[in-house]
Parts: C-alpha cells; structure tokens; sequence
C-alpha cells in the first residue's frame, strides 16, 4: 500500500452498503481516487467508480485487521462505517491509521423506532427519528468533509418487478400474497415480473432468477417499480433508480426506506393487502 492510501471498512450488508453509496461519494469527492474499500466485495463492486482497489475482508490478508497482535501496517487513514458502542473497533484500527481515524455511525439507535400518536407522551431515551443516509452524511462535517447527497432519478417505465422471500430473521409478506398480485396485475395488461431469490427458485421455477448482483443491477437498468418486503434487494432497486414500494413489519421505513422514489408500508400502521399494493401500483403506473 502507498503511505497517501485511504482504508474504506464496510461489514454491512447488501441494504448497509447502498445506504452509504452517498458517503462513498463525498468521501472519493474529498480523498479522490485514495480510497481501498474492504468489506464484502460483491456489494462493493456494486459501486466500483467510489474505489481505488476493492477487496473481501474475508482473505487472510486481513487478519491483522482483527487481531491483538501488533503490526507494522499503517494507512493513511482509516474509515469506518458501522456500529461500534464500545469502541472497541475504533482502539484497535487508530493503531494501523496515521492521521486521526474517521468513524461514521451506520444508523441511529432507534433502529426499530415505534412511531407513536401526537397524543403520547415521548419518553425521555427518545431519539430523532431520521433516516440511515441522512444521518450518515450528517457525521461527515465534524471531519471537514462536505456531504454530498447522490440523487437517484426514476428510471420511469411500464415494468413491474415483484420480489418475494422467504422470511428468516425478518417477517415477510408471504410469497403467495406476491403471487396474486403478480396474476392480477398480468389481468390488467400491466407488464408484471417475477423475479425470486435461490431459496424461492424452485417452488416458483416460471419466475425470472438472477444470481449475480451485477446482473440484477442490470436488469433494474430497464426502469420501473419494484415492490418487496424489506430487503437488500429493495435497497438495490431504490440505488438503481426504480420505484420502491416497499413492505415493513419490523423496522421503521423513515429510517430504513431505499433511497430513491419510493413508498414505505408499515406492518401495524398501513394497509398492504393486494388490492390496496395493486391501486398504489396503478396510481403510480
């Protein structure tokens, strides 16, 4: 590595890093073309122009990275995007960076934020409730960087995408719900498609599956609304530039929506049965 190279950190997920495709953006604005991102490279890659180098944390390479062995290696500067209550990471990665380490805060506490009625009192450990880009670039002026918002046009045309999954850690609206709409829509003459993650592919075999993120980013280049639960792929199609209406039943949307044109049900607040999700589709159509 070069003494002027910047170190990127990033251990989110595929929704965590197209989250921070704005701070990406106003970091290579302020470092330029410096920046060595690590992380999980198949979300980096994602976004190849922000990056001098991008590799996956998971090579051995960077062990030293994680271990309390001590080590030669220095970096210009450190950059971490994350969660770190302890501040544990922050000891451990100021000792490889030469200039003072730069930690930018992934999300605000209130991940979950219940929303409550005008009439109920605010409990004193409240927050403000703002969303996940907003609050990162927020971060950014107290290291004299100025933050710089990457806007998202929609990509506006008649396609439809629906995606369904499973649920495992999050709650989702069940496959069958998608299915429906995806035949009531096709009933309408509005060009509907299916496209499935690996864990649907096989009791949907007749819908569309990408296996590459590259490639699904290729096919958002077609325009249109997309419409899920919460997801990574949600957060692809907003940073790609489609319409997102996108379903919630744990996490609060104003903190968690995609970026771009979209619409946030939440679970307990909003009505998302098919016939409500198709009027939103067609009134956007």
């Amino acid at each position: 590595m070069a003494d002027n190279e910047i170190l990127l950190l990033h251990l989110g997920g595929l929704g965590d890093v197209c989250l921070s495709e704005s701070v990406f953006l106003s970091l290579r604005d302020h470092f330029g073309n410096r920046i060595v991102a690590v992380g999980t490279k198949r979300f980096f890659r994602l976004f190849p122009e922000y990056f001098l180098r991008i590799h996956g944390v998971e090579s051995r390479h960077w062990l030293y990275l994680f271990s309390n062995e001590a080590t030669s290696i220095r970096w210009k500067r450190v950059i971490f995007i994350g969660k770190d209550r302890k501040g544990e990471l922050r000891r451990r990665w100021q000792q490889v960076s030469l200039d003072p380490m730069i930690f930018i805060d992934m999300y605000p506490e209130n991940q979950f934020g219940v929303r409550r009625s005008a009439s109920e009192e605010k409990p004193k450990n409240d927050y403000h409730v703002i969303h996940a880009e907003e609050y990162q670039l927020a971060q950014l002026a107290q290291f004299g960087i100025e933050a710089v918002k990457k806007e998202i046009p929609w990509r506006k045309s008649r396609r439809v995408i629906l995606y369904p999954e499973k649920g495992f850690e999050k709650e989702k609206w069940e496959p069958e719900h998608f299915a429906a709409l995806c035949q009531s829509l096709r009933s309408r003459g509005v060009q509907a498609y299916m496209m499935v993650p690996d864990s649907l592919r096989a009791v949907m075999p007749d819908a569309i599956s990408i296996d590459s993120l590259n490639d699904a980013r290729d096919f958002f280049k077609g325009g249109g609304i997309f419409v899920s639960s919460d997801s990574g792929m949600a957060h692809l199609a907003g940073a790609s530039g489609l319409f997102t209406i996108t379903i919630f039943t744990d996490h609060d949307p104003r903190i968690w929506h995609p970026r771009g044109a979209n619409i946030s049900l939440k679970r307990g607040e909003d009505q998302f049965d098919r016939e409500t999700i198709e009027k939103i589709i067609l009134d956007s159509l």
